[in-house]
């Protein structure tokens, strides 16, 4: 298996800054590596609910996490925030693959990159649905290869 690379700002076509938390570094003094798999929820899950118009608490359906995985390259740490690169690399009938590129402020060379598949299910049957029309098209403009 080949170790996946680090990528650039310029393979991501969304990107949101996130903040650190005094708590987020171990004892080491960086990022604890769970706080990488935090952030990329967390800017996954914001762009779903401004671009896609998940309703997490009401939705007839849902997003679900079904595979999940991160290279580390450099560290980060507190104080520093960190901007967080997003697109879609495979747009399925129900299901997308994001990768998500973490960057220290001002490097160009991604400090970790991770990937999230989410599949779009039914709310109370947690049984996979086509992802909708609108929804589609806004996943389309986070589409790039890499």
């Amino acid at each position: 298996m080949t170790r996946p690379q680090p990528s650039g700002r310029a393979d991501y076509p969304f990107f949101t800054q996130l903040h650190t938390r005094w708590d987020d570094n171990d004892i080491y003094g960086h990022l604890n590596n769970t706080v990488h798999y935090k952030l990329m929820d967390t800017a996954v899950n914001g762009w779903l609910l401004d671009h896609v118009g998940l309703d997490p608490h009401h939705g007839a359906t849902i997003y679900l996490v079904v595979e999940t995985g991160c290279s580390y390259f450099t560290e980060l740490g507190y104080p520093a925030p960190v901007d967080v690169g997003l697109r879609v690399t495979r747009l399925g009938t129900s299901s997308v693959t994001y990768d998500i590129g973490l960057f220290a402020p001002g490097s160009d060379s991604a400090a970790a990159r991770g990937s999230f598949v989410h599949v779009h299910v039914d709310r109370h049957t947690h049984r996979p649905v086509t992802i909708a029309d609108a929804a589609r098209a806004a996943y389309e403009a986070l589409v790039k290869d890499g």
